[in-house]
């Protein structure tokens, strides 16, 4: 069986009405989930013993015409092998939980998602602006800035 395989079917096990979305890409599993169910996913992603992703490779989002999207690129040292996990966000609300309770990495990548694309991560440690200052009005990447 193979790896994107056997990630879908242990997902779809143990999160069934999570799993909005699965495909492979470049042969890479990739699935868009739930918002709310994102740390669950990536814990178990981490924990089970035949998937190990132990690294989080990284976080980034994509700006959509309709919607905004996280992406999580994420790989296992021990195995070899990678999945992606996607979770769509409503523009006008832009929040999603923080994985940094999962990976430590997640924190300043979070940190420069928000900074350029003003995604909200709930429970972050230490949320704030890591690129530009402080006091930067707008969100660099998004579709809509606009540059004074």
């Amino acid at each position: 069986m193979l790896v994107s395989e056997r990630v879908e079917q242990l997902l779809l096990g143990q999160f069934p009405e999570a799993i909005l979305e699965s495909r492979e890409i470049s042969q890479v599993s990739s699935h868009t989930i739930k918002i709310n169910e994102i740390v669950y996913i990536c814990r178990f992603l981490r924990d089970h013993p035949e998937l190990d992703f132990d690294y989080l490779m990284s976080l980034t989002a994509v700006d959509w015409p309709e919607r905004l999207e996280v992406v999580y690129h994420l790989y296992s040292i021990a195995y070899k092998h990678y999945v992606t996990l996607r979770v769509n966000l409503d523009k006008e609300d832009p929040t999603v939980p923080s994985v940094t309770s999962v990976w430590k990495a997640a924190d300043w990548q979070e940190r420069e998602v928000y900074d350029m694309f003003g995604i909200e991560f709930a429970g972050h440690p230490d949320l704030r602006r890591i690129l530009l200052d402080p006091d930067w009005e707008g969100f660099p990447l998004r579709k809509d800035y606009v540059e004074e």
